[in-house]
């Protein structure tokens, strides 16, 4: 039986929240609600690039919490 090998840079969804330090639970919910770390999805199993993460880290890079890209991502009202 031929069986397709995964890349071995391919994460799991508790080695990527390890990763990011959030618990795997926060990225299932991310994953529902959008605005996570884009994911793969083969068959039942989820997992995640390294590049991905990193990718959605430097999204989310801000300089206040008053960020406007922040506000537009998040759906919030700007600060006053």
């Amino acid at each position: 039986m031929n069986t397709l090998a995964l890349p071995t840079s391919l994460l799991s969804t508790n080695d990527a929240a390890r990763r990011l330090g959030l618990s795997p639970r926060t990225l299932e919910a991310l994953r529902v609600r959008g605005g996570g770390p884009e994911f793969i999805k083969l068959g039942r199993r989820v997992l995640y690039e390294p590049q991905s993460l990193a990718r959605w880290i430097d999204a989310n890079r801000r300089h206040s919490t008053c960020d406007v890209t922040a506000r537009l991502n998040t759906g919030h009202k700007p600060c006053a």
